[in-house]
């Protein structure tokens, strides 16, 4: 009996993809968050007499500007719930909570925010509860640290409100990040067990002939399986590029550098590479590239200057 090939490493990886961004406050929106700054809820009217919170700038329902900010109760009533049994990092509670639409005593419309409640069964459409204040407040929806359950049933007048504080926050920086394990198909797990012993493999597909990378499993055009492995470059040919003058977080690279396509050769797809080893602005359309490994990495560092005549434009614009 033959002996059976042995299984390939199963590859996975935590990957993260986050984008902070931060963005400018109109003045209703500015007012909301520095109300909460002040324990102070802040909603607005619209024509027809309705409460939004949050507010917005404009109707959502005419499109027409809105300014006539009212001041509603930090106690409300759950129209609606779902229970979260495993919070995730960066989540308003690390316990397990309920997310829950709260409409706040004088507003039409729901938040969205956290209920600190024990279990599910003590939760409920309809159910009374009030805001929790986070003890530092920065102008932020999460200086409403959650909602708790409520036994009042008191109700909040509508007050009107100038939407001027001290000190306004005029400006927003907000996180957007998502943790993920990563696990590849059997294509990029060859193309993976390749980079790590410095080869870059891609896959030919039967019917065009085409060759992929990275391979995908498939070829985007036919739609039809693609097995065949050839290995590529590691030489290749830049086909266009941009100069980053922005400095990503938590990356070591000094800006300005040059992210770019480069089509190795023997492929019919670009790749995304950095350019290092040349002075930025000499980087061009055509200038031909090899990659450079450091010691016991999985992946070219980089991308740098071969010393070769720069290609022919007819060579790779069909690969820009």
């Amino acid at each position: 009996m033959p002996t059976p090939s042995p299984t390939p490493e199963t590859l996975h990886a935590p990957l993260t993809v986050e984008f902070p961004f931060t963005r400018s406050l109109g003045p209703v929106q500015s007012a909301f968050l520095t109300g909460l700054r002040h324990r102070t809820l802040l909603g607005v009217r619209t024509a027809d007499r309705k409460v939004l919170v949050p507010p917005t700038e404009y109707d959502p329902l005419t499109a027409e500007e809105i300014r006539d900010l009212v001041e509603v109760g930090s106690t409300g009533t759950v129209t609606t719930w779902a229970w979260n049994p495993a919070p995730r990092p960066y989540q308003p509670l690390d316990t397990p909570f309920a997310w829950v639409l709260v409409k706040l005593d004088g507003a039409d419309t729901a938040l969205l925010h956290a209920l600190d409640a024990p279990g599910p069964d003590h939760v409920r459409t309809g159910m009374r509860v009030r805001v929790r204040w986070a003890e530092e407040r920065t102008g932020a929806i999460t200086d409403i640290a959650c909602f708790e359950p409520h036994e009042g049933n008191d109700r909040h007048e509508l007050t009107p409100h100038t939407g001027q504080f001290d000190d306004m926050v005029t400006s927003l920086t907000a996180p957007a990040r998502l943790d993920y394990t990563y696990t590849p198909g059997r294509a990029p797990t060859d193309y993976l067990t390749a980079l790590a012993g410095q080869r870059i493999v891609g896959e030919r597909c039967p019917s065009c002939r085409k060759v992929y990378v990275p391979p995908r499993g498939a070829c985007p055009t036919c739609g039809v399986a693609t097995a065949e492995q050839v290995e590529v470059g590691p030489r290749g040919t830049v086909t266009t590029f941009c100069i980053v003058n922005i400095k990503a977080k938590n990356l070591d690279i000094e800006v300005p550098y040059v992210y770019a396509h480069i089509a190795l050769d023997g492929a019919d797809l670009a790749l995304h590479g950095r350019i290092a080893g040349i002075p930025y602005d000499q980087v061009r359309m055509g200038l031909r590239v090899e990659p450079v490994w450091t010691d016991s990495a999985r992946y070219p560092d980089h991308y740098r200057p071969t010393g070769e005549p720069d290609a022919d434009y007819d060579v790779y614009k069909e690969l820009i």
